[in-house]
Order: C-alpha cells, then structure tokens, then sequence
C-alpha cells in the first residue's frame, strides 16, 4: 500500500522511515524541491493549489494524511474526494484557527485560559475578558514562537496589534504555569484507542527544547507519571474514566471528532489543574520520544490508525528524555559517546530556529536518564526558560 503525505518535512520524513519495516509506501507533496523528506521517499514537488498534481498523487493512494496543521484546506479537500485524508478535514479546519480550536475545545468540556477575538474595531475589548498581562496570538500560521507575543501593559498590547496587523488576531490569559505538558493519543480507522504517557516539555523562545517522560510503574510513583484531574496531583495515570487529566482529554477529542490518527494536546500545569494550549491534529514534536522509547512510536502507530491495522502498544520502554536540536548542531562525536544516546538528523542546513534533529535519551531508572541528560546538556546547553 501506498500514502500520500502533504507535507514534507521531518515529520514526513520521519513518517515515511515508519512505513518501510511495514512494507508501506509513502508519496509525499511538498511546494519545496529540498524538503528534507524527499531524501527517504519519493516527493512531489508542486504548489498546494497545483490540482492535477494533487490529482496524480491520490492515484493509486490507500489513503492520504498530512504532517502539519497548516496544509491549505481546500488542497485538503480537493484531495478528499479522490481518496480518504485522515486525519479527517473537520479536525484540519478547526485547529488550524486558534479561535475555533478555543471555542472547540471548550464546546467538549475542555478547559483552557481564558480568550478573546480581537476585534480591530475595539481592540480593547478583548482585555475585559483576558486581563493585562496577556498573549496576542495570529488566529492562523502559528508555530515554534511565531506570530505570538505577550503584552504586560496596554502599550505594549497595542504595539502587538500592530506589529501582527492585518492578520486576524486572538488574545488569551497569561498563564503563571508550573509546568507545561503535551498528552499524544491515536484512534484507529476501527475506534482502538491507545494514549502514551505524559509528557513534561521545556520551551525557549516559542520553540520545543527538552521533553521528558518516566515509565508508568506502580511503585515507587513518579512525579512524571501523575496526571492532574479530579483528584489533584496525586492522580496516577491513566485516569481512564474520569474525563479529566491528560488522558481524559485526549480520549474525548479523539471520540468527539471521529478522529483517526495521532492528536496532540498541549497543556499548561496550574497546581492541580490542566489548562489546553494548543491541539495538533498530527504527529508531534513532543512524541519523537516514541521512536526509541516507546513500544511502538507515534509514527508507525500514526500509519496503523489511518489504514486501519491494529494499534500497537504505547507502553514507555523506561525513562526517556528528547532534545531539540536548534539552529547548530552540537559535536556528534560527543554526542554519540553518551550511552544510550539516539541521533536523528533531518538533512536540514543550519539556520537559526530551524529544527535540524533531535536526540533520544532511554535509561532504566530515572535517576541515570537525568544523569545521561546532564551529560547532554554540557555538550548542547539548553535552558528551561
């Protein structure tokens, strides 16, 4: 079987090198000749709106999928009537729009902080529901830090506006976290469901640096491995059931949408509450974890879930951390010296804020994954904030 992926950057790439061991083909559409996805399958370099491109890429197609939120609808629905796109487009047309994925969200009995649309005929408006300091968001084309910004003062608001203008414009709460989470779920064309275990995430500068997650035991209990919901911290996940926490969330987007496919949610920890940030209807940053550290990665279990096949286990294979790698890449000799030390390069030229690779730390117990993650840090500094 063949899929057709729109989009072809490293989660392409890394969607295509999921499929091999499968015997599965991937074809993927990028307007880039050098979309570093191309160096492991075939690619189709043409324009989003080229329709008897798009057209040939559905031939022959079990189905089609896309591998970031901001494919053009209408591309992805010209190619929907010529084969399955999964994710389904609902799910694309909704959390590509800040705002409609709020108003979603909430519409389901997810939380999140509180938000407003800016209405550029009474700007202010907005802060009489979100309160000074808060963040100023573009409705569409966001992403790793871009197109958003924060304004603690009704100046710096203003200048905000201005700076994004003529972009439609959202505005959320400032939110003093204590820690920032993502929860990755996968439903299955058959409605199998599988959640992987919480993960904690560090961001600099609007960008994903340093994901951490511990093995679900039952004993001792690992701050890493509790989710926040209805009974407070101390709540083990998974809280199948209880419709709240990160699981329980999970599930019901993927329930409420029909959804099929990887989902992510991206949440802020405050005390014992979870507030959703963001959704990405795809596979995910905060999950390339998975390849290694996982029983089965978010990407093979991302092509099993769109044609069908049963999920695997989403089971941690022990303690695991990620690092981004931003902009330069750090020494790979060092980097390979470090035991147990996984290196995935995209084939991406240096630039700063590009993502170039990353890099997979698995232990046995926690206390050699934050040694191993030390050792990491002291060749590739990354701080928390």
């Amino acid at each position: 079987m063949t899929i057709g992926i729109l989009g072809g950057g490293q989660l392409g790439r890394m969607l295509a090198l999921a499929g091999y061991p499968l015997g599965l083909r991937t074809e993927l559409y990028d307007p880039s000749p050098d979309a570093c996805a191309g160096q492991v399958a075939p690619l189709v370099s043409a324009p989003y709106n080229d329709w008897d491109a798009l057209a040939r890429l559905a031939e022959g197609k079990a189905c089609a999928t896309y591998e970031f939120e901001n494919v053009p609808l209408d591309t992805a629905q010209f190619l929907e009537k010529r084969v399955p796109v999964r994710p389904t487009t609902r799910a694309l047309e909704i959390f590509q729009d800040r705002l409609l994925e709020k108003q979603f969200l909430n519409s389901v009995g997810i939380p999140t902080p509180a938000f407003a649309p800016i209405d550029p005929a009474q700007p202010d408006a907005a802060l009489e529901i979100t309160g000074l300091p808060c963040v100023l968001k573009t409705r569409r084309f966001g992403y790793d830090g871009k197109g958003q910004g924060v304004a603690h003062t009704g100046e710096e608001y203003r200048t905000l506006i201005q700076r994004f203008q003529p972009h439609a414009l959202i505005a959320e709460a400032f939110v003093p976290f204590d820690r920032e989470v993502s929860a990755l779920g996968v439903r299955s064309l058959t409605g199998e469901i599988a959640v992987y275990p919480l993960v904690e995430n560090w961001h600099r500068e609007g960008i994903l640096r340093v994901s951490m997650v511990d093995a679900v035991t039952p004993s001792p209990p690992s701050p890493l491995s509790h989710a926040v919901g209805e009974g407070g911290t101390n709540s083990p996940l998974p809280c199948r059931g209880r419709g709240a926490g990160g699981e329980g969330y999970i599930t019901r987007l993927l329930e409420s949408l029909d959804y099929v496919g990887v989902l992510a949610l991206e949440m802020f920890q405050i005390g014992d509450q979870l507030l959703a940030n963001e959704v990405a209807p795809r596979v995910h940053n905060s999950g390339h974890w998975t390849i290694e550290g996982a029983e089965t990665s978010q990407f093979e279990n991302h092509l099993r879930a769109i044609l069908g096949l049963p999920l695997g286990s989403v089971a941690p294979r022990g303690y695991c951390a990620m690092v981004n790698l931003v902009g330069e890449l750090p020494p790979i000799d060092a980097v390979l010296r470090i035991p147990n030390a996984h290196l995935h390069l995209y084939g991406k030229s240096p630039r700063p804020g590009r993502k170039l690779g990353h890099i997979t730390l698995r232990a046995d117990t926690q206390e050699e994954r934050d040694t191993l993650l030390e050792k990491l840090l002291h060749i590739y500094p990354v701080s928390r904030v």
